[in-house]
């Protein structure tokens, strides 16, 4: 341990380096993760993320790719986040096998955890569910994220996995994972989030693009 001026906490000392003479955070780590855009909603029926469309990226500019949802909010009671991949259509199909299982425990203590099948896809080309059963009291919502991988790799299947945390309609809490692939060799060029039913009521959508060096 090092001793700073007199009223000052002791600094830490590694191989005499005191951190007190760090001035900035190296330009690898504090670049690493950008910022690509913010979109908000407000009773929209769907948020989308369209590769060089309103100053989106979504190819090889970046090998991961991480949406984050704040607050997502539905206009009606019990509603199903979604997301959909397009491969260069106009429509968000993109052929997907996945996973889906939760962890839940309720106000009144009563708790599950389990795998379900009727939230997960085998080949399918519908939007795959982030979550389940949405409430739309005002404290009750949905945040969560996604990481997308390569998506403009045109040789392998495209990886992609999430999390989320939501207040259902039940007024239990439960964290939902999802994990699967888009089965096409294809880009990915654009991601579309929506609730299975209703308008997205409130709620913010962020992409970020992060580096691997």
């Amino acid at each position: 341990m090092g001793r700073g001026p007199v009223g000052a906490p002791a600094l830490v000392k590694y191989n005499n380096k005191s951190i007190s003479a760090i001035t900035e955070i190296g330009a690898g780590a504090k670049d690493s993760m950008v910022l690509i855009k913010t979109e908000t909603a407000s009773s929209d029926s769907t948020i989308e993320f369209v590769n060089g469309s309103d100053d989106v990226v979504l190819d090889s500019t970046y090998p991961i790719y991480l949406f984050k949802y704040m607050s997502v909010h539905p206009s009606g009671d019990g509603a199903e986040l979604q997301v959909g991949f397009r491969d260069g259509s106009s429509a968000y199909d993109a052929t997907k096998t996945t996973t889906f299982f939760m962890a839940q425990h309720s106000e009144a203590a009563a708790d599950s955890f389990g795998y379900e099948t009727g939230f997960d896809l085998a080949q399918g080309t519908g939007f795959q569910y982030l979550n389940r059963n949405t409430g739309n009291d005002n404290d009750q919502a949905t945040s969560g994220e996604l990481w997308l991988f390569s998506p403009s790799n045109t040789t392998f299947v495209k990886h992609f996995f999430g999390r989320s945390n939501t207040i259902m309609s039940s007024d239990k809490q439960e964290d939902g994972y999802v994990a699967g692939y888009c089965n096409v060799t294809a880009a990915i060029d654009a991601v579309q989030f929506k609730f299975a039913s209703g308008n997205i009521d409130a709620g913010t959508f962020k992409l970020y693009g992060i580096k691997d060096s």
